[in-house]
């Protein structure tokens, strides 16, 4: 029986993605053969694959992609259990392919029975990546923007590797002018989007229901000042018209500037091209955002539990 060290698990897990637990078994059941070994993880890791869904996954990785000619993007957020697996070079090359594929196919359903560039589906993928790494992972969500003139701008925060990261901003600027220009404009927009998390592009935007909680709030605070209902109602108006200028982002004060607003700084563009532009939309992503975590396995105290240091 070969020894089975803690190097040669650290070296099967850097090269299978699989959990530390996972590698050493693996390795026993091979008498030490790497290859073998990685075989039998994609083996028994596929029957397991199922088994893992109802696990909390809230950690993973944002993707982004703009189609060559700069008119259309997308993002997709692929989850998975822990922070470790998003430096994982197979789950961030699983991210960046559904990425391609969402900028053909629309809505998570039809990305999932899409077929990637190796020719299995998007679903089989992630079940694959489920079974070699031994975590719960699912494509959580899309999203695609696309103009007909102009250009969709990708910003990526917290880049993990090329095109992930843990937040994702798309916003589509409409325009017959310069496209690089509206492509700059858009992307400084969306890193203020990143910063700003703005409910709505526009007033007429703001869901119906957060607006009159707001307005209920600004209400009972007008009355507990002891105000007039005349003067209290006044002044939730204008408590509402300023909560609208940091909610909204036509009326946010643009991060770069806070001299200018949105509104602003998109019309300075429209006069230095010479033409109509506009902030078509905007998406963004933060990664597990709404969705409940829980602790992940220690990594550390495996490590320390295999080489006899707990």
């Amino acid at each position: 029986m070969a020894e089975i060290t803690a190097a040669l698990v650290k070296d099967l897990r850097e090269k299978s993605g699989a959990g530390m637990m996972d590698c050493k078994k693996a390795l026993q059941e091979n008498n030490g053969d790497m290859e073998a070994a990685a075989d039998w993880l994609r083996t028994k890791g596929l029957s397991k694959a199922a088994k893992k869904s109802d696990r909390a996954a809230a950690e993973g990785l944002v993707a982004g992609k703009l189609a060559a000619d700069g008119k259309t993007g997308v993002l997709i957020e692929l989850n998975a259990e822990t922070d470790f697996v998003s430096k994982n070079d197979k789950f961030q090359t699983a991210a960046r392919e559904i990425a391609n594929v969402a900028l053909s196919e629309e809505g998570v359903d039809a990305i999932s029975a899409a077929k990637t560039s190796s020719g299995e589906t998007v679903s089989d993928m992630v079940t694959n990546l489920i079974a070699t790494i031994g975590e719960n992972m699912r494509l959580r969500r899309s999203a695609r923007l696309s103009v007909d003139q102009g250009a969709v701008a990708l910003y990526l925060h917290n880049v993990q590797g090329e095109g992930v990261g843990r937040m994702g901003v798309l916003v589509a600027m409409e325009g017959a002018g310069d496209a690089a220009k509206l492509q700059d404009v858009g992307r400084k927009i969306a890193m203020h989007v990143a910063a700003t998390a703005p409910l709505s592009l526009s007033p007429a935007d703001l869901d119906p229901a957060v607006v009159e909680k707001e307005r209920e709030i600004q209400t009972q605070t007008a009355m507990e000042s002891g105000k007039p209902r005349e003067i209290a109602e006044k002044m939730v108006e204008g408590r509402i018209r300023k909560w609208q200028e940091e909610v909204v982002l036509l009326k946010q004060p643009f991060v770069m500037n806070p001299d200018q607003t949105i509104e602003q700084l998109v019309a300075e563009t429209a006069k230095e091209l010479g033409s109509p532009v506009a902030v078509k939309a905007f998406v963004r992503f933060a990664l597990g955002e709404g969705v409940e975590k829980t602790q992940g396995p220690d990594f550390a105290a495996e490590v320390a539990s295999m080489t006899g240091q707990a």
